[in-house]
């Protein structure tokens, strides 16, 4: 972290080794091709279909979007001068996840114009369809690896937007954000299935249960056993079609391909019955049906908060009752994993043995590349190649060192670091009135965001720095089958959330309109322009309008190029992907738009322990093939 502006942060001298360094030669990418980068399944059996009175989905459930239904225009009422909320009304949900009120509680219309810098904390909502662009309408019965991961952008962009400008007034923006994709018929495998659902890999993550309903993994919002009833020649059946299990270890046996899984109901009631999802897997226990499993781990940046894991398919090999503490019978049943399948939770397992012993990690090398210098540990890791091969030496510096003076920054003057919106934040009122960050994670992709930097009065406790404070996520360098060294991740990483900056030295360009063309290190932002409108929410479905500064490109005064050759840190590393589960954001830590900006970088999406951390390279003045493996692979990037 830079101790303070034109300062240069500590460096660490690494022994010098073989000259091993990621493919790679830059001008990074402003705007991100649509999600797809794996290649889905195949589509499974069609089974029957549901009989007649049969309830197809939870309490979210909305009918299919037909084109032919008339669409309406976004009502923006008046606003009053305080938010209201409108009281919350008990709902019950029983145990095949129908709830008997399927109203969820959402801010009401609220907050008043300001000139269009300063935003009240509350938005307007929708009450009827509204009339969204097709690309962004994304229902259907079928899905597909694209539909899912734009219905998940979409989902999050918006639960984002909602934390971002109603803070604590909504306490849960996801169950509002979920609600309104529903009501929009913004979702995808709306079908109910028995086994693979198309679209979802093995090892996907998942932040929130109404991600699993929108995407068709899981239709229950709550319960925990989805199932269906089938006609059979005997007649109908209920068949599970997937489990969320509580995240309860002590169940988990052998090597984490075996759940114990406890069925529902019972508890103060007495015994759990043979009926509904209980008899579903009792069923497909008799059939040898296959039935999904989402894992529920504990999520390591938020103790309180939890990550649903697909861990594929599983057959249940028997079941049987227990005895509770309290006398209450419960039933059991074995779940076994499907060989075949790639690996999830087995990761997740292996990668708690390493925080409890980094030497049990195979193929150590170094634990700690960074030599200290980061307050997370990055591990350097090469299970590909026999012996102690290490990248190529140079000095691990944490920020930026400017050949040049620089500009001052301005700070705002707030203090307890309460730089909020209403407390008339010069660094927020830069942002357009709002933080960029809502709890903790990038809100909106923009040209520019501005956090506080040392030349605030709020420094350094302040939220409104996110990306100042270093790496949170544990990081491993890794040596790659074709790619020279990478960079991934031990944590599961939500979208939007700060992973690194790209360190290294500020350089001039030469009269050839480069820098070093022999470098293979260079960031080249001179070109820094438009970005990613697919990464940020639909306005429409909370009826603001398209906020005209958004297609604003900033500009740099100072020409953006950066060099991570000699020095710089784990971000030297990352390698290109065109299809990027990472992208780069300019951040400046104040108001002087005349100063240096910062290369931050978020993730993208969703991205599980143990994947590659990748951004699309682009315009690098020289062509270069590309091994990224992405179904949207374009052979050569440069």
């Amino acid at each position: 972290m830079e101790t303070g502006l034109g300062s240069d942060p500590p460096t660490f001298d690494k022994n010098r080794v073989l000259d091993v360094k990621p493919l790679r030669c830059i001008s990074p990418i402003s705007s991100f091709p649509p999600f797809g980068s794996q290649v889905s399944h195949p589509p499974p059996p069609q089974p029957p279909p549901n009989p007649t009175g049969f309830a197809q989905f939870s309490q979210f459930y909305q009918p299919f979007f037909n084109p032919s239904i008339p669409q309406y225009p976004v009502h923006t009422p008046a606003k009053p001068d305080l938010p209201k909320k409108i009281p919350k009304t008990p709902s019950s949900t029983n145990d095949q996840g129908n709830s008997t009120n399927s109203s969820i509680p959402i801010i009401d219309s609220a907050g008043g114009s300001n000139g269009g810098k300063q935003r009240s904390s509350s938005i307007t909502r929708p009450t009827k369809r509204v009339k969204i662009s097709e690309e962004v309408r994304l229902s259907s019965q079928e899905g597909d690896s694209v539909s899912v991961g734009n219905v998940l952008m979409k989902f999050d962009a918006l639960r984002r937007r909602l934390a971002q400008v109603e803070g604590e007034i909504n306490k849960r923006p996801d169950l509002t954000a979920g609600s309104i994709m529903m009501a929009q018929g913004l979702r995808t495998n709306m079908r109910k299935r028995v086994g693979v659902v198309n679209g979802i890999e093995v090892g996907d993550i998942f932040y929130f249960r109404i991600e699993l309903c929108l995407v068709g993994l899981h239709a229950q919002s709550m319960a925990g056993i989805d199932y269906m009833v089938l006609k059979f020649d005997q007649g109908e059946e209920p068949i599970a079609l997937s489990v969320v299990s509580s995240g309860g270890y002590e169940d988990d046996v052998g090597d984490g391909n075996v759940l114990i899984y406890s069925g529902q109901g019972g508890k103060d009631e007495g015994d759990q019955k043979l009926e509904r999802g209980n008899l579903a897997l009792e069923k497909s226990l008799h059939r040898a049906s296959e039935v999904r499993v989402i894992r529920g781990v504990k999520d390591v940046a938020n103790p309180t908060g939890k990550v649903y894991m697909y861990d594929g398919l599983y057959k249940i090999q028997k079941s049987w009752t227990e005895k509770t503490k309290t006398g209450a019978g419960v039933f059991k049943y074995k779940m076994v994993r499907m060989p075949g399948q790639p690996e999830a939770f087995t990761v997740w397992k292996s990668i708690q043995s390493w925080r409890e012993d980094i030497n049990s990690r195979p193929g150590l090398i170094l634990q700690d590349i960074t030599a200290g210098a980061e307050k997370v540990p990055v591990p350097l890791v090469n299970e590909i190649d026999i012996g102690d091969r290490r990248p190529a030496h140079f000095l691990y510096h944490t920020g930026l060192k400017y050949l040049k003076p620089v500009n001052p920054l301005i700070g705002c003057k707030c203090q307890g670091g309460k730089c909020l919106p209403s407390s008339n934040c010069s660094c927020i009122l830069a942002n357009g009135g709002d933080p960029p960050y809502a709890n903790g994670v990038l809100a909106i992709q923009k040209s520019l965001i501005h956090e506080c930097g040392p030349s605030c009065s709020c420094y350094p406790n302040c939220k409104n720095q996110v990306s100042q404070n270093g790496p949170k996520v544990r990081l491993e360098v890794f040596m790659t089958k074709n790619k020279g060294w990478g960079l991934r991740s031990w944590d599961p990483i939500r979208a939007g959330t700060f992973i690194c900056e790209y360190a290294g030295e500020v350089i001039d360009k030469d009269d050839r309109g480069g820098a070093h063309v022999d470098d293979d290190y260079i960031f080249n932002a001179t070109h820094v322009g438009d970005y990613s409108n697919e990464w940020n929410y639909v306005p429409e479905l909370i009826g603001e309008e398209k906020p005209v500064d958004l297609n604003e490109a900033f500009k740099p005064a100072l020409p953006m190029m950066i060099s991570a050759k000699k020095m710089g840190n784990v971000a030297r590393f990352m390698n290109h992907g065109c299809s990027p589960n990472v992208f780069w954001q300019l951040v400046l830590r104040g108001q002087n738009e005349d100063s240096f900006p910062h290369i931050m970088f978020y993730a993208f999406k969703h991205i599980p322990p143990m994947t590659e951390l990748t951004y699309d390279y682009v315009e690098s003045g020289r062509m270069k093939q590309c091994f990224c493996g992405s179904a949207n692979c374009r052979s050569f990037f440069g």
